[in-house]
Order: C-alpha cells, then structure tokens, then sequence
C-alpha cells in the first residue's frame, strides 16, 4: 500500500506544471474532446509508467546493495531539484491532426514522457519498492489526479494554481523520500 500511495502523490505533485500536463491543455483546447483525450492519456500512461517501474524494479533486483539503495536517495534529491526547474511545451504546432484526440493523445503522451521528471521517478519509484503494479497504479492515479483536471479546465486551471507552490511542495517530497532511503541505508532510521 505504501508503494501505491507514495507513488500517487509523488506523481501528482510532480505533474502540475509539468510538460505533459501543458500538453493536456493544448490537446484539450485543440480538438474539445475530453473523454478521448483522457482515454489517451491513461493508456499512454499505463503503457509508460509499467515500462518505467518494471526497469527500476529489475535494475534494483539487479543492483541490490548499500551503494544502489544510496544511488536511489540521491536519484530522489535530483528530482527535488529538478522539480524546480518550470517546464515548457515547445515544437507543439497548430496543424490539424491526423489521427483524431485518442490516437494523438496517446502517441503524444507516450513520446513526451519519455525521459520526463514524471517518468524518472516511476523508475526511481520501481527501484525503491521492486513492486512493478502498485507503482505503476500509483503513478498513473497520479498522473490523472493531475491531468484531468487540466483536460477539463485548461488554461484558467494554470492561471489559478500558485505553480512555485506547487513546485516546492513537490520539491519538498522528493527530497524528504530522498533523505528517507539515504537515512534508512544509513542505518539512522
């Protein structure tokens, strides 16, 4: 349960302000489909985020040891930095699609999230709870807690919500997970 819930909250800090959450927005603007679009996102998230945690689980099976389980703090400490570092959505033209929201939405997830903040914690997350499906369940509840708000109400979402708050809070997370797994490794916990 822990593997679920950490990773929930992780992820859904994480992703406000993210790229692929702006991505959300322009799709929602561009073809006012909701449902399709969320659709897309989940499924592109499923397929992702399993991907993700099932390399972080395999490689920490792999690579158990004081040294890794070190690795994975400091991993959590980037993200903390990382996560304050505002992302924007570039090379995101206006032309029509080809493919309808379902299809675009999907492929467009899936290719933004890769190498993404959201999607190095899911493997950091993997490696720290070797649990491939409660993590993978977490981030992608996760990634719809923060996501579907967005579909929905867009830009005027964006407007409202203090970003740099949001942002520290997910900093603040990631760090204390961080410290957490570097302080359990050390034995100080």
């Amino acid at each position: 349960m822990e593997a679920l819930l950490v990773s929930t909250a992780v992820v859904a800090l994480a992703e406000i302000g993210d790229k692929t959450q702006l991505l959300a927005i322009v799709l929602a603007a561009r073809f006012k489909r909701p449902w399709p679009i969320i659709a897309g996102i989940f499924v592109a998230t499923i397929a992702n985020h399993f991907l993700a945690a099932l390399v972080g689980s395999q490689v920490a099976s792999i690579l158990e040891g004081v040294w890794f389980r070190y690795a994975v703090g400091a991993s959590f400490i980037a993200m903390a930095i990382w996560t304050l570092i505002p992302d924007t959505l570039d090379g995101v033209e206006d032309k029509p699609a080809r493919f309808g929201a379902f299809l675009t939405t999907l492929f467009a997830f899936f290719l933004v999230e890769m190498g993404d903040k959201t999607q190095i914690a899911t493997v950091a997350l993997g490696a720290r709870f070797e649990n491939v499906i409660p993590v993978t369940i977490g981030t992608t509840l996760g990634m719809m807690i923060a996501n579907i708000p967005a579909v929905f109400l867009g830009d005027a979402l964006i407007r409202r919500v203090p970003m740099r708050a949001v942002h520290i809070a997910a900093a603040l997370l990631f760090l204390v997970i961080g410290l957490w797994v570097t302080a359990q490794t050390a034995g100080w916990v």
